[in-house]
C-alpha cells in the first residue's frame, strides 16, 4: 500500500497556497477566525494611521501585522492543500484496491465460509456494505476508522501497522477468540503502528509456543486501549521494550489467567517504555503471575480496582521491578488468601533501569486477605542512589506492613478492620459516613507538579466518576 508524499514546501502545494493566502484577505473569510480577525482589524487601523501621519515606527508595525496575517493565511492554505492532496491520494489507492463484498444479508449465525463473497472495486463500496478481510489482504490506510460488528471471531489474528488508526467494536462487544492461532506467533493482535486506538473489543484464549501469547502485543508508537476486555490469555496485554513508546489503558477489564504450573502469566505486562497510564480498569483472578507489571520510565496508575478475588492466586498485585517514577493514586488493591507472594506492591526488585526512582502513593485502599505480608515493599538496596517514597493517606485493611525507606513522607496512613468499610461489588471499599476517619487526614499536596489528591474514584464494574473533595478528607480510595 503506497500513497503520494509531499515535501514541506512542495511547489505543487506552495503556488496555490500563495494565491489562497491573498484570497483569504477577504473580510468575510477573516471573520471565521476571531483571533486573526482582531489582528486583521489592527493591521487596517495601523495602516490608516501610518498613512495619515507617516512615521517609520508606525509603518513598521503595520508591515509586521500584515505579514502576520498573510503568514497565517498561507499556513492555513498549506494545511488545506496538503489535506486535499492526501485525500486525493487515498481515493486513488481505493480505486486500485479490490474488496470481497458479502452477497446478500449479513447473518451472524451463519459461518462466513457458507456466505457468498463477490469481488468488487473498493471505490464502489458504500456505507453498510459487509466485506471480508483475510490474511494478506490490503487493509485500511492510515487515519481510517474500522468498526467490528458484534459476534465471536475465531482464529483471525491480525497485524496492524497503520498510523492514526481507530479500531472499535460496534454495539455489543465483539470477541476475538484465538482458537489456537496467533499473529507472528505472538498474539491475537499485533500492533506496531504510530498512533492507534482500540475500543470495545474482547480478547480471549491467546496461546503461543513461547507461553506469552497476548490478547494484544504492542510493539511501536502510542496505543490507547479503551473499554476492552482480556480474559484467559497467557498475557492479557504485552508490550515491547522501546523508550519512545507510550501506552494508555482506560476503563478495561483483565482477568482469568491460565492455571498453568511453572509459567508466569501477567494480566498486563508493560515493558521498558517511556510512559504508562492505567485508569478506571479492573483486574481479578490472576495465577502465579502479577495483575499488573510495569518497567516503564513513568507510570500513572489511577482509580483502578486491582483485587485478585477469592478465586485468584496472583503473585504481586502491582509491580515496578525496575523502579522509575510511579504515581499510584486512588486505587483499591487487594490480594487473596491464596496468594503466591505475600507482598502486594513491589518497587525495584530487579534493580534500577532509569535515572530517577520515586514512588508516590496517595489515597489507596490496600486489602490483604493473606495471614501476613507487606502492603508495600520498596527494595531500596537494589536501586542505585536514593529513592524517594511517599506513602500518604492510604487505608490499610488486614495484616501487613509498609516499607519505609529513609527518604520520604509517611503521613495519614490508617489501619481499619473490614467491618469498618462498606462493600461495593463484593469488595470492602468505602468508609461509613459516620467513620471517625473522615476528616482525619490532610491533603497530600503535589509531587513533580502532579496532584496527589484524587480528582475521581472507581465505579463498578469499570470506569470512574469525577470527585469533588470536601473539607472532611478521608484516607483511602473513596471519599
Amino acid at each position: 500500500m503506497t500513497r503520494s508524499s509531499f515535501k514541506l514546501f512542495d511547489p505543487v502545494l506552495v503556488k496555490p497556497a500563495v494565491l489562497d493566502a491573498l484570497r483569504k484577505l477577504d473580510p468575510r473569510v477573516q471573520w471565521r477566525n476571531p483571533v486573526m480577525f482582531v489582528v486583521y482589524v489592527g493591521s487596517a487601523f495601523t495602516t490608516a494611521l501610518a498613512a495619515s501621519k507617516p512615521e517609520a515606527f508606525t509603518a513598521a508595525v503595520a508591515l509586521w501585522l500584515w505579514f502576520t496575517v498573510l503568514f497565517a493565511n498561507f499556513a492555513e492554505a498549506m494545511a488545506e492543500g496538503r489535506s486535499k492532496a492526501q485525500a486525493a491520494s487515498l481515493r486513488g489507492l481505493k480505486k486500485q484496491t479490490w474488496a470481497k463484498k458479502l452477497d446478500g444479508q449479513f447473518d451472524r449465525t451463519t459461518p462466513r465460509t457458507e456466505m457468498t463473497w463477490l469481488p468488487l472495486e473498493a471505490a464502489n463500496l458504500r456505507k453498510g456494505d459487509v466485506v471480508l478481510i483475510e490474511a494478506g489482504d490490503t487493509v485500511p490506510a492510515d487515519g481510517e476508522v474500522i468498526e467490528i460488528r458484534p459476534g465471536t471471531y475465531r482464529g483471525q489474528p491480525v497485524v496492524w501497522t497503520q498510523d492514526k488508526l481507530i479500531i472499535r467494536g460496534a454495539g455489543e462487544r465483539p470477541v476475538m477468540l484465538a482458537d489456537g492461532k496467533s499473529a507472528e506467533g505472538k498474539a491475537i493482535w499485533v500492533v506496531r503502528g504510530g498512533r492507534v486506538q482500540i475500543e470495545n473489543v474482547e480478547f480471549r484464549g491467546a496461546r503461543v509456543p513461547s507461553l506469552n501469547g497476548a490478547g494484544i502485543r504492542f510493539e511501536k508508537g502510542h496505543l490507547v486501549v479503551r473499554a476492552c476486555a482480556f480474559f484467559d490469555n497467557e498475557m492479557g496485554l504485552l508490550t515491547a521494550n522501546h523508550a519512545d513508546m507510550s501506552l494508555e489503558v482506560v476503563d478495561s477489564e483483565f482477568g482469568d489467567a491460565p492455571h498453568t504450573q511453572g509459567d508466569l502469566h501477567h494480566l498486563l505486562y508493560v515493558g521498558a517504555i517511556a510512559r504508562f497510564s492505567l485508569r478506571g480498569s479492573r483486574f481479578a483472578n490472576g495465577y502465579l503471575g502479577h495483575l499488573v507489571k510495569s518497567r516503564a520510565r513513568e507510570n500513572h496508575v489511577l482509580y483502578n480496582m486491582l483485587v485478585d478475588g477469592a478465586g485468584g492466586k496472583a503473585s504481586y498485585e502491582l509491580e515496578f521491578p525496575n523502579g522509575g517514577v510511579a504515581y499510584v493514586i486512588g486505587n483499591t488493591v487487594g490480594q487473596s488468601a491464596r496468594t503466591d507472594n505475600p507482598k502486594m506492591l513491589s518497587f525495584g526488585a530487579e534493580g534500577a533501569r532509569w535515572p530517577e526512582n520515586a514512588l508516590y502513593m496517595a489515597h489507596n485502599t490496600l486489602i490483604n486477605d493473606f495471614h501476613a505480608g507487606s502492603f508495600v515493599h520498596v527494595w531500596s538496596a537494589k536501586l542505585a542512589g536514593d529513592v524517594e517514597v511517599w506513602l500518604l493517606n492510604n487505608l490499610l485493611v488486614g495484616n501487613g506492613e509498609l516499607s519505609r525507606p529513609a527518604q520520604g513522607r509517611f503521613d495519614g496512613n490508617r489501619a481499619v478492620g473490614r467491618g469498618e468499610l462498606i462493600e461495593q461489588g463484593g469488595v470492602p471499599s468505602r468508609l461509613t459516613s459516620g467513620s471517625p476517619l473522615r476528616g482525619a487526614v490532610r491533603p497530600p499536596g503535589e509531587a513533580n507538579e502532579v496532584a496527589l489528591l484524587p480528582s475521581a474514584e472507581f465505579t463498578f464494574p469499570v470506569g470512574t466518576r469525577s470527585l469533588r473533595v470536601g473539607s472532611r478528607l478521608a484516607p483511602g480510595a473513596f471519599q
